[in-house]
């Protein structure tokens, strides 16, 4: 659960440790398996899964724990779309006899937000996202100028609370500046090749069509390490290993699922505290 690199992402924060070895090296709990998982991948472990604790420094709330248990699989030769298949198929599976869920829907992120509240979130200009968030009284402490801010605070306020209940909603083909760790599709406009999995408004699972190109995954690093630097955050070290293994790693998709929010589902628990164990 310890690694000398952590996640770069600017809404994550790792957790830090030292070893008693070394009390100048900083050390990392994990956020997520998945660079360690990619390693094994590219060493030819196959389709693998993993069921573990994770990390993550600040998050609180009824929907957020600093630790939490997450699922996170691997399937060979899968895009992110047959990946949406089999995770559909499991969730019904676990949640077959708490809720009685509708058909499942598909959106694409500009979908979404053309259905909820009409906006397309590939052309509004950073100016419009801010008027708009100023009409639902969305209040924003200092300058924003980063647009992808803006568009997923809009998502966490204005669309995911008024997603259609009990029913699993599939939102993919975000922007390519979210692509994180997946394939950008290139199109008319280019496309990240992931998705997130909602029920209720809670996101329960995130997924990628996963990237093998070293080159651009450094770049993706070192672009999130600058943001962390203007929004005043610590730069954290990117994973080396992880980048010597992209161009041996398979054609694959993965996906992380957050299992206590899951078991706030199957419970009818609202709080998450109610379904962690101290």
């Amino acid at each position: 659960m310890l690694s000398s690199a952590g996640a770069t992402d600017l809404n994550i924060d790792s957790m830090t440790t030292h070893s008693g070895i070394d009390q100048n090296q900083t050390l990392y709990l994990h956020t997520s398996p998945e660079y360690a998982m990619k390693r094994l991948l590219a060493a030819g472990s196959g389709s693998i899964y993993q069921l573990c604790k994770v990390f993550r420094y600040g998050e609180q709330g009824k929907q957020h724990h600093p630790e939490f248990t997450m699922l996170e699989w691997y399937r060979l030769g899968f895009d992110h779309l047959e990946l949406m298949d089999e995770v559909d198929e499991l969730i019904r599976q676990l949640l077959n006899d708490s809720l009685k869920l509708s058909p499942t829907i598909r959106w694409t992120y500009q979908q979404a937000w053309q259905q909820i509240i009409n906006i397309d979130p590939f052309s509004v200009s950073i100016e419009e996202l801010q008027a708009f968030a100023q009409k639902q009284n969305i209040e924003v402490v200092g300058p924003v100028s980063d647009k992808d801010a803006w568009l997923q605070l809009i998502m966490s306020f204005c669309i995911e609370p008024v997603l259609p209940k009990d029913t699993p909603i599939f939102i993919y083909d975000y922007p390519a500046s979210q692509a994180a760790l997946a394939k950008v599709r290139n199109e008319t406009l280019p496309v990240a090749e992931r998705f997130e999995l909602y029920i209720n408004g809670m996101e329960l699972a995130n997924g990628f069509h996963e990237l093998t190109e070293t080159d651009e995954q450094r770049q993706r690093f070192e672009a999130d390490n600058q943001k962390r630097k203007i929004a005043g955050k610590d730069t954290i070290p990117v994973d080396e290993g992880l980048l010597a293994a992209l161009p041996h790693l398979p054609a694959c998709a993965g996906v992380a699922l957050g299992l206590d929010r899951m078991m706030m589902l199957i419970t009818g628990e609202k709080d998450i505290l109610q379904v962690i164990v101290d």
